[in-house]
């Protein structure tokens, strides 16, 4: 096979220690570089680190570049550097992460550089954004539908919304799940047992549901403690929300990037709270899964589809007090979710995933993509309603009175065929 020069642009590079996007460039692009092709990362530097950064990762070549450090500007200031060393470093095709970066597309389309745009999820939906960035985020979607040669997808759910919304296709291309069997050892470390604990793996944003899991966790009857892994780089309310909902039994570790002892912690909780509700598949999800954890994932497309008849979902607090006591209760029925997650997780093959975006290069490199996109014009969707918030539980103890039925009118009050 012809070895083929990818670039990869628009994350925050490898090694992965961020999201799912850095973790899909990093497994991703080591396959194709074992595949014979060349892959080039453009990174963003870390200020402050310690002596020169890497030139290269597992076979990856890296290009550091700088970006503005400001939230709003960060993601898109890197890409127009990356993208301006791009157009002086020629490529045979390009991967570019997150629809936010699609004003700058036009520029690899003049250069003549194929160019496919992973659409990540509803960015715009993400409680930190704005009035101004939500309107950007769909201004975004719209110009990546117009400007990209193909769209890449990483979940039904998001390849059906692109549908709806631009009429426009997409290549599904989700990412693996990880097998693993980490073992038990290090939880000693962080005072837990196997199977002893509930877990929870988030950052702390609105949309990830970490204070509806931890508000419904405080109204339970739960034996067992709710371990929350995660912290909030700008969200200090919500994390001071999460923590004044919390009580004695929930214990918040902060971000763990042991990578082997997160693994434990996946492999050996009773079970996995997931709140994620506006990206497509989530890495954190997949993980989960293919370390056996038995699932309770906020009722949303995305998390059925990768959960499916393995777990069970929630909506409010009491949703959540209501599973968890199910699950306590019936520690066999968790076991057999569990195993049926691990079932789900081989679905979820890296090697398979980057066999998908090897094909998709090819494809770009050739040219074999529809010489004409759709016109990036947006019609209304389901997922243009808000998501509804859950309401506030009542104080224990409080009677909710039931509504009150309208009179009926009477028999000779009716029209006929209501009779």
């Amino acid at each position: 096979m012809a070895r083929t020069s990818i670039a990869m642009v628009g994350t925050r590079g490898v090694p992965a220690r961020y999201g799912g996007f850095e973790t899909a460039v990093e497994e991703v692009g080591r396959r194709l570089v074992e595949r014979g092709h060349r892959v080039v990362v453009y990174c963003r530097t870390v200020p402050g680190a310690a002596g020169p950064p890497p030139a290269g990762h597992l076979g990856m070549e890296l290009v550091h570049l700088p970006a503005a450090r400001r939230r709003s500007l960060e993601t898109l200031s890197h890409t127009a550097l990356s993208v301006r060393h791009l157009l002086a470093h020629r490529t045979d095709a390009a991967i570019v992460f997150n629809a936010a970066n699609a004003p700058l597309l036009p520029l690899l389309r003049a250069a003549r550089i194929p160019v496919a745009t992973h659409v990540d999820g509803l960015e715009w939906k993400r409680a930190k954004w704005g009035g101004a960035g939500r309107r950007y985020y769909r201004t975004a979607e719209a110009l990546a539908v117009r400007w990209s040669d193909v769209l890449i997808a990483d979940a039904e759910g998001i390849a059906e919304y692109y549908r709806e919304a631009f009429a426009a296709p997409t290549t599904l291309l989700t990412y693996g799940a990880p097998l693993i069997a980490p073992g038990a050892h290090r939880l000693a470390e962080v005072g837990l047992e196997p199977g002893g604990y509930h877990l929870v793996v988030a950052r702390f944003e609105p949309e990830n549901h970490v204070d509806v899991i931890v508000e419904g966790y405080a109204a339970s009857d739960a034996a067992k403690p709710l371990v929350v892994v995660g912290s909030a780089p700008y969200s200090d309310d919500y994390t001071r929300r999460v923590h004044a909902l919390a009580d004695e039994r929930v214990r918040f570790l902060g971000g763990v990037w042991d990578q082997e002892l997160l693994d434990q912690l996946y492999a050996n909780c009773a079970t996995y709270l997931h709140g994620h509700s506006v990206g497509g598949t989530n890495p954190s999800l997949l993980r989960a899964i293919g370390a056996g954890a038995a699932v309770t994932a906020f009722d949303v497309s995305f998390n059925r589809e990768v959960v499916a008849d393995a777990g069970r979902f929630f909506r409010t607090p009491a949703d959540v007090a209501r599973e968890l006591a199910a699950a306590e209760a019936d520690p066999d029925g968790v076991a057999r979710d569990g195993a049926r997650s691990r079932e789900l997780a081989a679905g979820y093959d890296w090697d398979l995933v980057a066999e998908g975006y090897e094909r998709l290069a090819l494809d770009l490199a050739a040219r074999r993509f529809p010489a004409r996109r759709p016109s990036g014009r947006r019609a209304g969707t389901d997922a243009d309603r808000p998501l509804a918030r859950p309401a506030p539980e009542p104080p224990r103890g409080t009677v909710v009175p039931l509504p009150v039925p309208a009179p009926s009118p009477a028999w000779d009050e009716l029209r006929a065929a209501q009779r």
